[in-house]
């Protein structure tokens, strides 16, 4: 019998050991090559070395053995396929000295990502006159660039940096000398291994192959979003508005962008643009979200503004003096900073929103989606906080291992297995009275460890993507405070905005959502010419779209509602088109039915247009 060898061959996609004999012929060992790896015909090339050099092929007519290739040898497999193959993204990795592990998907992370991939993110220091003792060209310890996940830097930095940036802590990862090749992310699970079928499914049987790791909690060291940052003042004041005339808590999404936090080495930070506020139920102590079926339009809407979700904010406001306007300093040390069913519904959305990662096995690691809290400070005035919670409460949240304590909402508690779901034991770290590291069992588990705060900011200089108004357009899903988004609220909003300038009128985030959304006459497949010229700040393409059908339709809707329109005629709008909005549609004032263009009579009622 022929003396058999092992060949290790590494592809793009992963290291296969094919099996052959010492005296296999080259083509006979390509082909089982090409059957291990699922490719037809001559779709790869075979290597010796992993810069493409000392290639095998079937044409050589040789044996394994006299191309001296012996037992656990490593060969090198390159795809034959078109720019932008898996071989050759491998190759661009590899020349920036960040390669991707074998067995990674391809993936297409955030612009933010890509770019900070891109930069040194050394930090660099100038000479010191009194400890350096060499040339103006020279570096020694005291002025040598530092690396970006330097802890006594970031300690030393004010305020001193708890958490690394994310991309700092990839660096770290990947700044050894084999640049991070077998580096690879992987994200916790907490379920059972299916497919193994050397004893029965759980409850009657579990292995140590299925079986989930136990979790230790740790303090995560880095954080994926760095700051917080809201474009301008009146964004929250507008969000805090509904809690001071009702008193009830409040709910919104934040819309924005992600860019480079230039505070912090490789940092992140996240731009908020606008707030969407989705239907809800709000109580002075509670909240309950309601099914929102906008919510696929918004995020459409806000794609083509170049914007997109990147995070939520809810209120925790008790008001402690209202001649003064203060509030109730509640969460601190001593109590809480988030509870544990807001650490759980934190981690829920943080699993919708998950953070694309060239270096997780799954291409995505952990999540950008950040969480604001507006609630009492120190001085007792509104303040704004900023936290995510870790990946691994992101893990125990995902596979329900976390439930909330009821009377403790400090406390979370890890659930214990039963017949329908196994929980691996999940610990935590204390100190005990005598000064000792002790475990403990997260029954119950101090939600302390799942946390971490961001910083949260308002720009010196506000930014405006979308211009304040003094009298702006009503904010969606306001009914319970008489504030209703309606044709009637349109033309009311149009009649006291008279800029001559017509983009920065219609330039409104949530009178967009209106004209998209309203039922008598939604745009959303003939508004992204408009959409544009709000995302570009383009006022011709603006004028462009003003000048359709569907603009003069919507003045006609306007001038049915009895408003007052004095002054429109400054920019243009109730009468820029008399054509247009004689051919455009009309709704009766009598039954509000929508009419076809040139009708003088209502289809539904009969009466008479007036």
């Amino acid at each position: 019998m022929a003396e058999t060898i092992i060949i290790r061959v590494q592809s793009p996609e992963g290291v296969k050991r094919i099996t052959a004999a010492k005296r296999e012929t080259v083509a006979m060992f390509l082909k089982k090559v090409a059957k291990e790896f699922g490719f037809r015909n001559n779709g790869f090339s075979v290597y010796v070395n992993r810069n493409r050099t000392g290639e095998i092929t079937a044409a050589q007519n040789k044996s394994l053995h006299l191309l001296k290739i012996k037992h656990g040898d490593m060969l090198f497999l390159f795809p034959s396929s078109p720019a932008g193959s898996s071989s050759e993204n491998m190759d661009t990795s590899m020349s920036q000295g960040l390669l991707r592990p074998l067995g990674v998907p391809h993936v297409v992370e955030d612009e933010i990502d890509q770019y900070l991939i891109k930069q040194d993110g050394k930090i660099y220091r100038n000479r010191d006159q009194q400890l350096c003792r060499h040339g103006p060209l020279g570096k020694c310890v005291h002025c040598v660039p530092l690396e970006p996940f330097d802890e006594d830097y970031l300690n030393h930095l004010e305020p001193p940096v708890k958490h690394m940036s994310f991309h700092a802590y990839i660096r770290k990862l990947t700044g050894g000398a084999d640049k991070g090749k077998f580096v690879a992310l992987e994200n916790i699970s907490c379920k059972i291994k299916s497919g193994c079928e050397g004893h029965p499914p759980w409850p009657e049987g579990i292995c140590t192959k299925c079986q989930p790791s136990a979790i230790t909690l740790n303090r995560q060291k880095y954080r994926h979003v760095d700051n917080i940052m809201f474009e301008n003042h009146t964004l929250a004041d507008r969000f805090l508005d509904f809690w001071r005339k009702t008193g009830n808590q409040h709910f919104g999404y934040l819309y924005g962008r992600y860019t480079e936090h230039k505070d912090i080495p490789l940092g992140i930070r996240a731009e908020v643009a606008a707030i969407y506020e989705p239907p809800q139920i709000g109580t002075q102590n509670s909240l309950e979200l309601l099914e929102d079926p906008k919510a696929e339009v918004v995020d459409e809407i806000a794609a083509k503004l170049g914007l997109r979700k990147v995070g939520w904010i809810f209120t925790d406001l008790v008001s402690e003096d209202t001649r003064k306007g203060t509030v109730r300093y509640s969460r601190n040390k001593d109590t809480y900073f988030l509870s544990a069913e807001e650490c759980i519904t934190a981690g829920n959305f943080q699993n919708r929103h998950p953070n694309i990662c060239r270096l997780s096995p799954d291409g995505h690691f952990g999540s950008k989606f950040v969480t604001v809290m507006a609630t009492g400070g120190p001085d007792n005035q509104v303040h704004f906080e900023g936290y995510q919670v870790s990946n691994q409460c992101m893990a125990l949240v995902r596979d329900e291992c976390l439930l909330p304590c009821r009377d403790a909402p400090e406390l979370g508690y890890a659930k214990e297995s039963s017949s329908e779901q196994y929980v691996p034991d999940v610990f935590y770290k204390d100190i005990d009275k005598f000064g000792n590291e002790i475990t403990q069992l997260a029954r119950p588990l101090p939600v302390e460890y799942l946390i971490i705060d961001i910083t949260t900011t308002f720009p010196k200089d506000p930014v405006y993507t979308f211009p304040i108004s003094q009298n702006p357009f009503p904010i969606e899903n306001r009914d319970v405070l008489g504030e209703t988004q309606d044709f009637h609220s349109l033309a009311t909003y149009l009649s006291q905005n008279t800029s001559s300038v017509f983009l920065d009128v219609i330039s409104d985030f949530h009178l967009l959502l209106f004209l998209v959304t309203n039922e008598v006459m939604p745009l959303q497949d003939s508004i992204s010419l408009l959409l544009e010229a709000v995302r570009t700040r383009n006022e011709e393409l603006a004028q462009t779209w003003k000048k359709s059908e569907q603009w003069a339709t919507i003045e006609q809707l306007c001038s049915t509602v009895g408003v007052p329109l004095s002054g429109l005629h400054e920019y243009g709008a109730m009468g820029s088109s008399t054509h247009a909005a004689s051919s455009a549609m009309w709704a009766c004032q009598h039954c509000t039915f929508m009419n076809q263009p040139g009708t003088d009579h209502c289809e539904m009622c009969s009466l008479p247009r007036t």
